[in-house]
């Protein structure tokens, strides 16, 4: 599956993808599947997925999660999990490509630094 498949009839999707994987560069391999596009280096480190797939009401068309070392307390993210001891995942609703700035380049730059 392409990316374009993955976020098909989902154009703010697609423009995120392109302006995240353009800005990471080809030392980062997109893996897309049927439930999102992981960005990986030696292991994943964010994750692009569209709300519309699994929820009936999403606040935004999509979201980037971004796996740091820390807990990050920026007001942006609408959630911030904690699965292992190691990781924190920040997730951003994406509404705008204009989103994808110099703050969440910085993160995206931070996690892929970490996954190698």
């Amino acid at each position: 599956m392409e990316p374009r498949d993955f976020f098909v009839g989902n154009d703010l999707g697609l423009e995120v993808f392109e302006r995240v994987k353009a800005h990471l560069g080809p030392d980062s391999e997109a893996r897309v599947t049927k439930s999102q596009i992981a960005f990986r280096r030696r292991t994943g480190f964010a994750y692009l997925w569209a709300p519309g797939k699994y929820l009936g009401n999403p606040e935004a068309e999509v979201v980037l999660s971004i796996a740091l070392g820390r807990h990050d307390h920026s007001p942006r993210f609408k959630e911030v999990a904690h699965p292992s001891p190691r990781h924190w995942i920040h997730h951003l609703e994406i509404r705008q490509v204009t989103d994808i700035d110099e703050e969440v380049t910085a993160w995206l730059d931070e996690a892929a630094e970490r996954a190698g």
